[in-house]
């Protein structure tokens, strides 16, 4: 596949202009960020520094987004992990005070927390899709097990993570025990055969269990030098959902970078009209990764993608 039909700063700016009429006046009003039968949404990584519940989703009514994949931390938190400390299945080694803290407080943190944190995303017009919440290597499966638990009772009808290809083995019968699907989001390490990253790497974390799926990240499909229509194309049965941004290729020394929409080498709009065409029940989830410009800030930035993905389905 060639390269995508790249667009200048100038058209960027261009159909950006649309996205605020849809901010402006929208009050209680839910958004609707479905176009054209394609589910557009947005993980909560995109507003770094909205962590607040009331917040972040003040933040997704202002960018016109109907659909949310939550960061684990902003729940974890706001359900009362001990020092804002929720989320990331235990970056400290295993038996530090701090990880096992933590680890005490999942296994008996009530659900009723959860499922009142999911309620404010429905009552605002927002579904709670999928529950984002890293982990590696030193998370347990009581944590594992916790990681599901947690997911159900906010409502949401599945897991992503980024991990490593072990803990995709570990987590496979835990998932299937829940009967709901963990989507693995991949990078573009293709060396390290325990990252999810390589066309292989993918295929082995599936064959582990049926409700092992893919988050799949464009960018990163096309930093590592990955065709990512083709394999959405193959695998569209065991997706989770899409990372939507814009990245380079990986080219020797050069390092892949996050960009502005248009300026990268991503199929963005390909791949949406993938989706449009084929009617893939999936949401393809924006991921702005970008740093944002002087003058604005990451709620204006998700709405300027939100109505490029409008312009895109059209």
């Amino acid at each position: 596949m060639g390269d995508p039909m790249l667009y200048t700063r100038r058209e960027i700016g261009k159909l950006a202009l649309g996205a605020v009429p849809a901010m402006a006046g929208i009050g209680a009003t839910a958004p609707n960020s479905k176009f054209d039968g394609v589910q557009i949404g947005a993980i909560t990584y995109s507003y770094r520094g909205i962590d607040k519940i009331d917040d972040v989703i003040a933040a997704l009514i202002k960018s016109g987004v109907n659909e949310v994949e939550l960061m684990s931390p902003s729940a974890e938190s706001e359900a009362g992990a001990p020092s804002g400390r929720g989320g990331g299945g235990g970056a400290a080694a295993r038996n530090q005070p701090r990880a096992l803290e933590l680890r005490q407080w999942r296994l008996s943190a009530p659900m009723s927390s959860y499922q009142a944190i999911g309620k404010r995303f429905t009552d605002a017009g927002i579904d709670l899709r999928l529950l984002c919440f890293n982990m590696n290597e030193t998370i347990t499966d009581e944590e594992l097990d916790y990681v599901f638990r947690m997911a159900k009772a906010l409502g949401a009808k599945g897991v992503t993570t980024s991990t490593q290809i072990t803990v995709a083995r570990r987590v496979a019968p835990i998932a299937e025990s829940h009967r709901m699907p963990i989507g693995f989001h991949g990078h573009d390490n293709v060396a390290d055969p325990n990252e999810t990253g390589s066309l292989e790497s993918y295929a082995k974390a599936l064959s582990f269990g049926k409700y092992n799926f893919v988050n799949a990240d464009i960018g990163y499909f096309t930093a590592a030098g990955y065709d990512a229509i083709a394999f959405i194309k193959e695998h569209h049965a065991r997706i989770t959902n899409l990372h939507l941004k814009d990245r380079t290729r990986t080219r020797g020394s050069a390092v892949s970078r996050n960009l502005p929409w248009g300026q990268g080498e991503t199929p963005v709009k390909e791949v949406l009209q993938l989706l449009k065409k084929e009617k893939y029940p999936f949401p393809a989830n924006i991921e702005m990764s970008y740093t944002v410009p002087q003058g604005s800030d990451s709620v204006t930035e998700v709405a300027k993608c939100v109505e490029l993905c409008r312009q895109y389905l059209a």
